[in-house]
């Protein structure tokens, strides 16, 4: 495990980190703000706060840095809210930890706010409840895409028996080396490819009721199709059994993959003709299903929330709203890249403008995609499901046991945890 207690010492240590106007203003209610404070993100975040104090002068806004490794980020918030700190006020959350936030009592219900959830992609939106109730609201979408190359193939696949067929053809033609890289390594990126391949296969990781469904026979034939590209077809490299984003990223950009597995952004990268050797000859499209109407792709991003523990939550809520007002979305877009929630927005000419994604097939994407399991013990469900999966892919275990023996683990776990039955 990476040290982070030298980071968690530094980060206590550094005082509000406040833009300059507002601290000088005494008599201001301050405001704090946790998340991503580093490279473009931390640029736009800062350039909207001030936005912000400036419309709002009654309230100074503070940025309290964190890591930028979701990991450290994640044991950081733990330690402060678990103590009961009552700032920061707003917090950037990953998409998998509300449930575990909401349900610890650390983050504030926003119903009584009146939030225009209908507004924004219903998948984000879900992945942010608990029990009924929404405790965050999605900032930007993060989603699993499949990059095609427009060279070797007509169209992107529409199944993934048509996307094996085309993959392999360009291979017997000397096209390509590999017909499709993904991210195969034993972390939680695994998790979110093997999402997209049970939704192809119609499986799942836990049901509406929070129910283990991992060892279905549909979730058996999709981690069955995963071994088998590797072995059997020869569709994907054994070497992505070691392989992150950037690896996979590498593999596509330099021409070796006609297929390619990864998140948004790696298409501003890839159109580079200065470091990519497939500019301007790729496409992106959903995770193909095994039928055309079963295309899944994996959700990710990260939401605004507001602690539990604040001594000023309404004025912690006009900052949330504020920040996730389309304009700053645009902005956030044009500068960072990041997919905005707004479903509207995807319609807009200044989106299609400020992204290197076409924003209609980015919406097409989004309108496909699935958050995993909406629990406060994801993180314990995704590290045994890594390792059984990881077993399967690298042929220590076959499918069905491995997928048998994590189910009974993650059935123990929630029975131990009291969110389902025995």
């Amino acid at each position: 495990m990476k040290p982070w207690r030298p980071i968690v010492a530094f980060t206590w240590l550094i005082t509000f980190v406040c833009l300059a106007t507002a601290c000088s203003r005494r008599s201001a209610a301050l405001l704090t703000i946790s998340g991503s404070a580093v490279g473009r993100e931390g640029d736009v975040l800062r350039r909207q706060l001030e936005r912000f104090r400036q419309a709002n002068p009654d309230i100074a806004v503070a940025l309290r840095p964190t890591p930028d490794a979701a990991d450290l980020r994640h044991q950081l918030y733990v330690q402060w809210l678990n103590a009961r700190v009552s700032d920061p006020d707003v917090l950037q959350l990953d998409v998998v930890w509300t449930p575990e936030f909401a349900a610890a009592g650390w983050i504030s219900p926003l119903d009584a706010f009146r939030p225009p959830v209908e507004d924004f992609f219903a998948s984000a939106v879900h992945a942010h409840r608990w029990n009924g109730s929404l405790y965050a609201l999605p900032w930007f979408i993060d989603v699993g895409m499949l990059y095609w190359r427009t060279d070797l193939a007509q169209h992107p696949p529409r199944t993934l028996a048509e996307l094996r067929r085309t993959a392999l053809d360009a291979k017997a033609m000397g096209a390509a080396q590999f017909g499709m890289v993904l991210q195969a390594a034993r972390y939680e990126g695994l998790i979110t490819v093997f999402v997209e391949h049970l939704g192809a296969f119609g499986g799942g990781i836990l049901d509406e009721r929070g129910q283990v469904t991992v060892d279905s026979d549909a979730a058996v034939q999709a981690l069955t199709w995963m071994r088998d590209a590797i072995y059997v077809d020869d569709l994907v490299p054994a070497a992505a059994l070691a392989w992150q984003e950037e690896q996979t990223r590498f593999a596509f950009q330099n021409g070796q993959a006609v297929f390619m597995r990864n998140w948004p952004y790696a298409f501003s990268l890839l159109s580079d003709p200065s470091q990519s050797s497939v500019a301007g000859r790729f496409a992106v499209s959903t995770f193909p299903g095994r039928s055309a109407d079963t295309a899944t792709a994996a959700l990710g991003g990260s939401a605004l929330a507001i602690n539990a523990h604040s001594e000023q939550p309404e004025q912690a809520y006009r900052l949330v709203e504020f920040l996730l007002r389309p304009q700053q979305m645009l902005e956030r877009a044009e500068i960072a890249g990041q997919l905005p929630p707004r479903v509207a927005m995807y319609d807009s000419q200044e989106l299609a403008r400020a992204i290197p994604v076409d924003p209609r097939a980015a919406k097409q994407i989004i309108e496909r995609a699935v958050p995993r399991p909406v629990t406060p013990v994801y993180s314990e469900l995704s590290a045994i499901l890594q390792v059984s999966v990881h077993r399967a892919l690298t042929r220590q275990q076959e499918p069905r046991a491995a997928l048998e023996s994590a189910a009974t683990e993650m059935r123990a776990l929630l029975t131990r945890v009291k969110l389902t039955r025995p």
